[in-house]
């Protein structure tokens, strides 16, 4: 199975957070799913980061692609539909990351592992939590 993880959700799970719940984390640790962040949680982070609303204990530029390589997280790339579909969304979500998630989701039927209540509106959207 393939699993779209929100940026909290890959904090989170990284940081052995117990806000996660024990179905995400039992489905993040099976190797046998394939685990996705979207560029879009990098981006994200990111710009949390330099804003110091997200402080890291390392460089990002470190922490984000050596937690990739141990987690076995394969990146996202957003695409021009992605872009074009998140625009379409209706507007129960107006966080241009979380739109840009629910619009991957969608396209790619990925489900989106989030703990956000907000993604419950969107039709057709596969939460996992």
């Amino acid at each position: 199975m393939k699993l779209l993880l929100d940026t909290h959700t890959f904090l989170w799970f990284v940081a052995g957070d117990t806000q996660l719940s024990p179905t995400a984390r039992r489905m993040i640790e099976d190797l046998g799913n394939d685990r996705y962040l979207s560029i879009a949680s990098i981006w994200e982070m990111s710009i949390k980061h330099g804003i110091g609303k997200l402080p890291f204990a390392q460089p990002i530029e470190i922490f984000i692609p050596t937690q990739l390589r141990i987690n076995r997280i394969d990146i996202l790339p957003i695409t021009q539909e992605h872009a074009f579909q998140a625009g379409q969304l209706p507007t129960h979500h107006r966080d241009p990351f979380d739109r840009m998630l629910i619009a991957q989701s969608l396209i790619e039927a990925i489900p989106l592992v989030s703990a956000d209540t907000n993604f419950s509106a969107y039709t057709g959207l596969n939460q996992i939590w």
